[in-house]
């Protein structure tokens, strides 16, 4: 597994992950705020699968 989500695309994801289960857990968007573990976690872990099939790369270190 490589690192392909970097600085700016890995805080968002968190950042966005995080108000979705926090949106489900209170009740105002329904089941379908769980989706934010997806963004959550590939925040958190740095790797996105879709970034891979792409190709995209978004970590400007180079991995070795």
């Amino acid at each position: 597994m490589n690192i392909n989500v970097g600085g700016a695309d890995r805080i968002l994801r968190i950042v966005v992950g995080l108000v979705l289960i926090l949106l489900a857990l209170s009740g105002q968007i329904g089941a379908w705020g769980w989706i934010g573990v997806v963004p959550l976690a590939t925040g958190l872990f740095r790797m996105c699968p879709l970034y891979s099939l792409l190709g995209m790369n978004t970590c400007p270190v180079s991995p070795k």
